[in-house]
């Protein structure tokens, strides 16, 4: 279940980064289902793309591997091998891990029958189309001398779901929190996840206040 939880919030976001925001967004059912189509297809191509750059990786790997093993002894001292191999072997265990998790979406898409996902997706959609002005005030009262709006919008989407998580679904803040900040570092920078990081905590403390 938590896991179709990570995957809704990663098809939430992806949809919507699909709508304009224009500072309302004003959507019926079938064009949210028609979105979440969309986002599906960009899921499934982002997937894609993740495995093509693991075989590139991995071939890259082997190759320094392969390199690092004919220069020994030569014109190379053993701690550079060392360091060499040291480089392939994180690569390669990058690599794993992400294998894993991109091998999971496919898995995951099927067998939830999709039918949670949608609901849980047309659900965080609905919240924040309804309650945008809230939210985004809320949001800006914790921005600390910043504003939203001058966010990239990949980040006031993910604070806006990770808002949406807290005050509508329920869900633990710990769990909120670690939810944006995996989203900030597939879809943000490390900047954008220190950002969102901050947000939250001091979100969290002006609604206990």
């Amino acid at each position: 279940m938590h896991n179709n939880r990570s995957l809704s919030r990663e098809l939430s976001l992806i949809s919507l980064g699909l709508i304009k925001d224009k500072g309302d967004f004003k959507l019926n059912k079938s064009q949210i289902e028609e979105i979440f189509e969309s986002a599906l297809d960009c899921l499934l191509s982002h997937c894609r793309d993740e495995l093509d750059n693991c075989e590139s990786d991995l071939e890259n790997a082997s190759q320094k591997l392969l390199d690092s093993e004919l220069h020994e002894g030569v014109n190379s001292s053993f701690s550079n091998v060392r360091e060499e191999l040291k480089k392939s072997l994180i690569k390669i265990e990058t690599v794993m891990n992400t294998l894993s998790v991109t091998l999971d979406f496919p898995k995951l898409i099927v067998s939830s029958g999709q039918l949670d996902i949608r609901e849980d997706v047309n659900q965080r959609i609905i919240n924040i189309i309804n309650n945008l002005t809230i939210i985004d005030s809320d949001i800006d009262q914790a921005m600390d001398h910043w504003r939203l709006k001058r966010l990239p919008r990949i980040d006031r989407d993910i604070l806006r779901l990770a808002y949406v998580d807290i005050n509508f679904l329920s869900t633990p803040v710990a769990v909120a929190c670690d939810e944006a900040v995996n989203l900030a570092n597939k879809y943000s920078d490390i900047e954008g996840r220190k950002f969102i990081n901050g947000v939250l905590r001091r979100l969290q403390t002006v609604k206990s206040q």
